[in-house]
């Protein structure tokens, strides 16, 4: 329920140039003596199809490079290391007790999987789009879990 929730405005985005090119094509269209316009809309048509298929070529190599980047958490390479009596060393409780007692407070347990993610490597952004934190609390997670590894 919380994914619906958050605002997607590359999506968003992405309809607006949709409809706006759709709009301008058709007024285009309709505005061409009715001599060209087979010729225009073969055109349009082909630009459009040129276009979806270029998007769709960039999108597939962004989430090849993404996915090489920030490897998801496959079960095989979680073992019982990652949940130690230690695990939570270092979890900065107090950095995020206002944000445990506001509105909108993520969970406790959410919490703690962050922290051990963030211990284990994976960034700010991976632990918003996984676990659907505060961009906020996913930094102070990170940046505290990057100084405990330095100690």
């Amino acid at each position: 329920m919380s994914a619906l929730l958050r605002p997607r405005t590359r999506e968003a985005a992405a309809l607006l140039v949709v409809v706006l090119a759709a709009t301008l094509e058709l007024t285009a269209v309709d505005l061409a003596p009715p001599g060209i316009r087979p010729l225009l809309s073969g055109f349009l048509l082909g630009a459009a199809v040129a276009i979806l298929a270029l998007s769709a070529v960039l999108a597939h190599r962004h989430r090849q490079i993404a996915a090489r980047h920030h490897p998801a958490v496959s079960p095989e390479s979680v073992d019982a290391s990652w949940f130690t009596a230690r695990a939570l060393d270092g979890f900065p409780m107090e950095s995020v007790r206002p944000d445990l007692l506001g509105p909108n407070a993520p969970d406790l347990n959410r919490l703690y999987l962050a922290w051990i993610l963030a211990t284990h490597g994976h960034d700010t952004n991976g632990l918003i789009r996984r676990l659907g934190l505060s961009h906020d609390v996913a930094a102070l997670l990170v940046d505290s879990a990057q100084a405990r590894r330095d100690r």
